[in-house]
């Protein structure tokens, strides 16, 4: 399981270092690709394959499902980690994020999170401003 939020730095080369805790949970092999609401997403190869087959068997024939398809498979990446537990974001895909080198990856219970810091943040007060009203309207 990926739990915490860490803060990180890219350098020069788009290398982002992993913190231990989730090199460990995640691998060798990682999928990135872009994420929800401006982040990018890391998943674990088996993880990764598991939200693949649910965007597979989307109707093929719905503009929805087509949408989500290329959203999701036209930028994956694989990437794998180095010794140092560092991978290699692409620049289109932290371009499209609008990730610049101050980062947070936060774990997000089956894969991890790259936001930019300043994105983070906000994002995170807006969560915290309306947890409890997301919570109650979910267990109704």
């Amino acid at each position: 399981m990926l739990l915490g939020e860490h803060d990180h730095s890219l350098d020069d080369k788009n290398r982002l270092t992993l913190p231990a805790k989730f090199r460990d949970v995640l691998g060798d092999g990682v999928v990135v690709s872009r994420g929800m609401d401006g982040c990018l997403y890391a998943h674990a190869a088996d993880e990764w394959e598991r939200l693949a087959d649910r965007i597979r068997a989307l109707d093929p024939l719905s503009k929805e499902s087509r949408m989500m398809q290329r959203y999701f498979f036209s930028g994956g990446v694989r990437a794998d980690l180095d010794k140092q537990g560092r991978m290699v974001l692409p620049v289109g895909l932290l371009e499209k994020a609008g990730i610049s080198r101050e980062v947070t990856v936060a774990g997000v219970y089956d894969h991890i999170e790259i936001w930019d810091r300043a994105k983070w943040r906000e994002h995170l007060h807006e969560v915290e401003g309306s947890a409890e009203d997301v919570a109650e309207r979910l267990a109704n």
